[in-house]
């Protein structure tokens, strides 16, 4: 049994986990338009696909040569302005009730909730004050002197084993000198460090014993403790 005084913390990618989409595409069709954004991505088709196929540096580095193409100018207030149109749009048509409802649970119980994700900062914020959750770690995106977008990552994707690490670099901060009971919640490659890190981790991709996380225990139940209600 956990010590009334470990905090636990459920930490959740939002991509495929919370929501049943893709959203980083969609976000960028949104602030620039169908044509330009499909455009960028054709120009890019050779590095997107590799990065799509082997993940890794590969892909981080063909989102950030998107990313460039066509944020890179931008007026970040207003992109931040319009994102948090898009992010509540998109997470209403898009989100999984089911993962929500586990969201909700951890909530219940007073576990710290924090979204960790490879999608823009910008926009995962505004997902996590939406659900009402302590914290939202995403893609954070580099600005200039004059309030301009670069294109560029402020630091690092926030996928693999970078998301461990903004995990951890937030537990130390809220929960200095404690080891907290880690819940963790993922679809895809870009999840399993996340999981492995975890105490209590599950697979609630949409695969199931043919995805990535497939060694993973599955999620299963809604609303009870998923330490019971969970199996391969």
């Amino acid at each position: 049994m956990t010590n009334p005084s470990t905090p636990t913390v459920a930490a959740f990618d939002l991509d495929g986990t919370l929501s049943d989409a893709g959203s980083v595409f969609k976000w960028l069709r949104f602030l620039r338009g169908r044509c330009p954004t499909y455009f960028a991505a054709l120009g890019l088709f050779g590095p997107l696909v590799v990065g799509a196929l082997r993940s890794g540096p590969w892909a981080d580095h063909a989102k950030e040569r998107l990313f460039r193409k066509l944020l890179l100018g931008l007026d970040a207030d207003d992109v931040k302005a319009r994102s948090r149109t898009f992010a509540l749009g998109h997470f209403e048509t898009h989100g999984r009730e089911r993962v929500i409802e586990r969201l909700r649970w951890h909530l219940r119980q007073g576990h710290d909730v924090v979204i960790v994700s490879a999608s823009p900062q910008i926009y995962v914020d505004v997902v996590a004050e939406h659900l009402g959750v302590a914290d939202g770690l995403g893609t954070r995106l580099a600005v200039d002197a004059r309030g301009k977008l670069t294109g560029s990552y402020l630091g690092k994707n926030c996928r693999g084993t970078e998301k461990m690490r903004r995990l951890i670099a937030w537990l130390e901060e809220h929960h200095p000198g404690v080891e907290p009971v880690i819940y963790a919640y993922g679809n895809s490659r870009g999840d399993r460090r996340l999981l492995r890190g975890a105490t209590y981790p599950y697979d609630v991709g949409k695969l199931g014993p043919f995805g990535a996380l497939r060694h993973f225990p599955r999620l299963k139940g809604e609303t009870s403790d998923p330490t019971v209600t969970a199996g391969e």
